[in-house]
């Protein structure tokens, strides 16, 4: 096969940063390639090269794209070339139609008079394409995420593309929407769409690409052919960190104490259909030094549980009861689940757990500014001192504490969220998916943390929808369906398989 793609030699440099060193990228016609790495090695801003959101003459290099010289201006440029790009943050406009969307900029309009039926078939068309039977006239909000994901694709199609860029396209998808996808990228690959997907889930790269690159520390490590021999998760993640990491989890010693946290006889109903009952009858205990996981799937009710303890952030008509340390505590609002011990890290640190556009620092003493202030006014300098700590402590990749955290990685982004929150001084941490989006070497880093907190006394609660990250960590896991915890396994019980069998059984 002939490239499609050639990068060759780029170089991108931002103030006082160098994010792209001589990268060499060689993308064959018809192919599925993966580009991984660690969170900050430089792929989706290598992308934004290539698509030209970084136009020609910001950076050094050369693209060849269909055999010829390409110097993008803009998005509006490589996509009349056939390159679509599907950002991890979809671009969707949720107060409009599916239609709408598909042909948002590209409308099918004569006389500046839009011919709707025109419009819907042709949506209808590409919605066959990739497996949605919804209507054209459905709202994007009415739709999961999985689905809008597909409404995405659709949308790259109307614009006849010839090379797909997918970052992270399963990051926040269920394990069946992700396998739904992955499908589509192969029949897609079948119809001659050659595809470049950004993943840290090793497993499905493994699984469709065809080509691996390897980007560490913005240069070009390795390029693997999936054809010519198979490629390993070892191999993978060796190019990436740089080294061997034979134990995916660091070592620690179980040792539980006395019982630090119990959640009795926990009923949350729906925020919006008071009549619909969410969470029943739920009993949870931690112990200090304890890691205990909650396994279900999605929509089992792991993240409203969590939420609905930590300062009834979701739901209504809850009922129960939650002791610390043996004594009842108030937990009805977010201020008083915080002063009872409690620290809830969300699954979605972008919408819900971080301020974008402030500073590193800002983030870190959110939740915990009478730890930085006195008589009400804050001690700028205390606040920057406590944000150099945990920089540090925590490995926070950032040239200095006053950058804004939209400007960092996903990774490091999650260890702002996780400095936030262990600076509110909790005695119970509740984390949900807390390495979502992140890649393996962060993903260690953060498994120390949590092993350093339940060294320290701290009970630690793990919702994750990865398995073998519950297995590797936990003391004890909760199995969670509908709602209901439905089973209770120690480390020593706990299987994947075991854990499945009580999904799908009880």
């Amino acid at each position: 096969m002939t490239a499609l793609l050639e990068m060759r030699e780029i170089t991108k440099t931002f103030p006082g940063v160098k994010a792209l060193d001589s990268v060499n990228l060689s993308v064959k016609s018809g192919e599925i390639h993966a580009l991984v790495g660690e969170n900050g090695a430089g792929k989706s801003t290598l992308m934004k090269v290539l698509s030209g959101v970084y136009p020609a003459g910001s950076y050094e290099g050369e693209i060849h794209y269909d055999g010829k010289l390409a110097e993008f201006t803009d998005i509006a440029d490589s996509e009349s070339r056939g390159v679509i790009i599907i950002h991890q943050e979809l671009a969707l406009v949720p107060t409009l139609s599916i239609a709408e969307n598909l042909f948002l900029g590209n409308e099918r309009a004569r006389g500046g008079i839009i011919n709707w039926r025109e419009t819907n078939q042709r949506t209808e068309a590409l919605l066959r394409k990739v497996g949605l039977t919804d209507p054209p006239s459905t709202m994007v909000d009415k739709l999961g995420v999985g689905k809008q994901q597909l409404v995405e694709i659709a949308k790259a199609l109307s614009k006849e593309v010839r090379l797909l860029i997918l970052d992270e396209p399963t990051a926040a998808l269920s394990e069946s929407d992700s396998q739904a996808l992955l499908e589509l990228m192969l029949e897609l690959k079948a119809q001659g769409v050659t595809q470049i997907i950004i993943s840290h889930k090793l497993n499905e790269v493994r699984r469709v690409a065809d080509s691996v690159t390897v980007i560490r520390d913005g240069s070009t490590v390795s390029t693997m052919d999936a054809r010519a021999n198979p490629i390993t998760e070892d191999a993978i993640v060796r190019d990436m960190v740089g080294r061997d990491m034979a134990d995916r989890y660091p070592e620690r010693t179980r040792r539980a104490g006395d019982m630090l946290m119990q959640v009795k006889n926990w009923n949350v109903f729906h925020p919006l259909h008071a009549d619909r009952q969410v969470i029943h009858d739920v009993n949870l205990s931690v112990k200090a030094g304890e890691v205990v996981g909650i396994a279900g799937l999605m929509g089992s009710g792991r993240t409203e549980l969590a939420m609905s303890v930590f300062g009834r952030s979701w739901g209504q008509k809850i009922s129960g009861s939650v002791e610390m340390n043996g004594r009842p505590v108030d937990v009805s609002s977010v201020d008083r689940a915080i002063a009872s011990g409690l620290a809830y890290v969300t699954e979605d640190r972008k919408s819900l757990g971080l301020v974008l556009d402030e500073t590193i620092q800002t983030n870190i003493t959110l939740a915990n500014l009478p730890g930085v202030s006195k008589s009400g006014i804050l001690n700028e300098k205390s606040e920057t001192r406590v944000a150099e700590d945990y920089r540090k402590t925590l490995n926070i990749r950032t040239p200095s504490v006053f950058q804004q955290v939209v400007n960092l990685s996903g990774g490091n982004q999650q260890k702002v969220v996780l400095s936030k929150w262990l600076f509110a001084g909790p005695e119970v941490l509740i984390l949900d998916e807390p390495t979502r989006g992140i890649d393996v070497g962060a993903k260690f880093e953060i498994y120390g943390i949590i092993n350093e907190l339940s060294a320290a006394g701290k009970g630690v609660v793990m919702i994750s929808s990865e398995m073998p990250e519950l297995l590797g960590m936990c003391d004890r896991i909760y199995v969670m369906n509908e709602g209901e915890f439905v089973g209770e396994l120690t480390a020593e019980e706990a299987s994947q398989e075991r854990i499945m069998s009580l999904i799908v059984t009880e």
